[in-house]
């Protein structure tokens, strides 16, 4: 939420039904993941995890939804 004093983060619900939430505006997650798809296959995105600030690595085929965090999604 903006004004909210938190950074923005993102949560990824990929194929297997995981989901990961990352740092990031929504915009600027989804511009890694459109990047790393129009690469050459195989091309992951680095993102960084939310709660640790761990690089984590994630290949966008296998990406299914992409949301804001806290976004009211659980229903």
């Amino acid at each position: 939420m903006p004004g909210s004093g938190q950074p923005a983060s993102t949560r990824l619900t990929l194929s297997t039904g995981d989901a990961l939430e990352v740092s990031g505006s929504l915009q600027d997650v989804e511009k890694l993941l459109q990047n790393a798809a129009r690469s050459s296959p195989g091309t992951i995105a680095w993102l960084r995890d939310a709660g640790s600030g761990d690089p984590v690595g994630v290949n966008p085929v296998h990406v299914v939804t992409v949301t804001a965090a806290g976004a009211d999604s659980d229903h």
